[in-house]
């Protein structure tokens, strides 16, 4: 069956228009600050690249990009007769004019999945055989696309499930594949771009037990010469985790089987983590106080610490969004709750933990 093509967007095309007419301030930014540590990244989408004032901001501070959610494999494959190549191939675009990395998210994961992935024409469940076909169809699609554009791909993301008494989550990919999509991406990809970095992704990687299933599996990977190259922490926290030994621990830890170590997915939430979607309560404010911005100053100052102490394993770190003008925890998990959890604040100024993160 021939593969329809969705043409960008014009208004995409005026927006990267007006985004590469921009050019970075002279100010140093983060990008300068670590230059000789690791690249320093951000999460963007393509409506941040029609503004001005968001783009100068990417070009003061960053020179890293990974596409918020135009690469997922609901937004960039939504049937099986076409890809939504538009959005995703404005942010390479963007990030090619202006000399900017690029990491690929994701692959393969359980959520943002179209459900036809997992179905015959006739609404019955694939077999494992097909399954796999077809991942294999869609990773070599995307991935080839994009050869020597993109250097790093999170290859498959959160397949660890947050029972303890499991192992791997019990998606629709393992109840149809058992655990051979895991390393069956991997070698897609590979094979699609042997040049790539490949990543494990996942979150809560610093918590003692789920660290633990997550080296198991990598290390299983390793041992199996399956072609893995780094492990992705994504780093959503908060005032109150992890602790400075967590997070050294994970990274030393992974480290040790030879494994590069990114964050790819960095906040520091003003509210404890929650998993669960809810509404908000009456009771809850979106004051950002004193004292949730002495904490998380002194949570992003720690955390750099620790990146640059342990930059023999790090090779990069990611922010998830531009600044507290827009963060995906505004409304998740609890809908309509303001958080405040980046460097730059509502109005793109540096907040206080910013000045800590580049004083060294």
């Amino acid at each position: 069956m021939k593969i329809r093509i969705l043409p960008a967007a014009a208004v995409l095309l005026v927006g990267l228009g007006l985004a590469a007419a921009q050019r970075p301030p002279a100010e140093k930014g983060l990008k300068d600050y670590y230059k000789s540590y690791f690249p320093i990244g951000v999460a963007v989408s393509t409506r941040a690249l029609k503004n001005p004032a968001e783009v100068a901001l990417i070009l003061q501070q960053f020179n890293s990009l990974t596409p918020e959610n135009d690469m997922k494999m609901g937004p960039i494959h939504p049937d099986s007769t076409r890809y939504n190549w538009g959005p995703a191939d404005a942010i390479v675009d963007f990030a090619q004019a202006h000399q900017l990395k690029v990491r690929g998210h994701n692959l393969c994961w359980h959520e943002q999945t179209p459900r036809w992935i997992f179905k015959n024409p006739d609404g019955s469940q694939v077999s494992k055989a097909r399954l796999l076909k077809r991942l294999h169809d869609h990773i070599d699609a995307v991935v080839k696309r994009y050869k020597g554009k993109i250097y790093a791909w999170d290859v498959v993301n959160e397949a660890i499930s947050d029972n303890p008494q499991e192992f791997l989550r019990n998606s629709d990919w393992y109840k149809i594949c058992g655990e051979d999509f895991i390393a069956e991406a991997f070698r897609y990809a590979h094979a699609a771009d042997p040049t790539a970095v490949l990543f494990y992704n996942d979150y809560n990687t610093e918590r003692p037990e789920k660290m633990e299933r997550i080296y198991q599996l990598l290390k299983k990977l390793k041992d199996a010469k399956v072609p893995i190259d780094g492990v992705g922490l994504q780093g959503h926290w908060s005032l109150v985790e992890p602790t400075e030994q967590e997070l050294r621990t994970t990274i030393e830890r992974f480290g040790s089987l030879g494994l590069k170590v990114q964050v790819t997915e960095l906040d520091v939430s003003v509210y404890p983590w929650e998993k669960d979607r809810r509404a908000k309560r009456p009771d809850e404010s979106d004051a950002y106080t004193a004292e949730m911005q002495t904490k998380q100053t002194a949570q992003y100052k720690l955390f750099f610490k620790v990146f640059r102490d342990e930059a023999k394993y790090m090779t990069g770190i990611t922010f998830w969004n531009i600044s507290d003008h827009y963060s995906w925890l505004d409304t998740y998990p609890v809908a309509g709750r303001k958080n405040h959890p980046l460097l730059f604040d509502e109005q793109l100024k540096p907040k206080a933990a910013y000045y800590e993160v580049v004083k060294f």
